[in-house]
C-alpha cells in the first residue's frame, strides 16, 4: 500500500466520522461530538502527512508535526496551518475527558452545544483542507 492509498483512507475514515458528527448532534450528545471531532482531525491531518511523504508518528496531536514541515504544502494550504495546528491541539487536549471523564468531571454535563457546534465546525474546516492536499 502505498501512502498516498494510506492517506485516502484516513481521509474516508475522516469524512464518515464527520457524518456522524451531525447525528450526535442531533442527539445532543455533545461529549461524544467532541471526540468524533477529534477522531476525524487526528486522521485527517495524518492523511494529509502520508500524502506529503511523512510518516505520522503514533500520538494524537500532529500539529506541530505540521508547523515542521510547512515547506511541503502548498501556500494555500501553508496560510491556513497555525489553525490546523491549533484545532488538533485544542481536541487533544479534550479527547480523554470528552470519552472518559474524570471523578469531578462528568463529559455529559461539562460539554455545551456550543462546543459541540465548534468542535464540528473545526472538523469540518481540516477535513476540506485535507481533501484539498490529498485529492489536489
Amino acid at each position: 500500500m502505498t501512502n498516498q492509498a494510506l492517506a485516502r483512507s484516513y481521509f474516508e475514515k475522516a469524512r464518515v466520522r464527520l457524518f456522524v458528527l451531525d447525528i450526535l448532534l442531533e442527539k445532543q450528545s455533545y461529549s461524544d461530538v467532541v471526540r468524533e471531532a477529534q477522531e476525524a482531525v487526528e486522521l485527517a491531518l495524518k492523511g494529509m502527512l502520508r500524502q506529503v511523504g511523512i510518516e505520522p508518528p503514533k500520538f494524537h496531536d500532529v500539529g506541530g508535526i505540521l508547523l515542521e514541515n510547512r515547506e511541503r504544502f502548498v501556500l494555500e494550504v501553508k496560510e491556513h496551518l497555525d489553525r490546523l495546528a491549533a484545532i488538533s491541539a485544542w481536541l487533544r487536549k479534550e479527547r480523554e475527558f470528552s470519552f472518559y471523564g474524570d471523578i469531578d468531571f462528568i463529559p455529559t454535563e461539562q460539554y455545551s452545544k456550543e462546543d459541540a457546534i465548534q468542535a464540528l465546525e473545526d472538523a469540518r474546516f481540516v477535513v476540506a483542507i485535507a481533501e484539498r492536499v490529498i485529492f489536489g
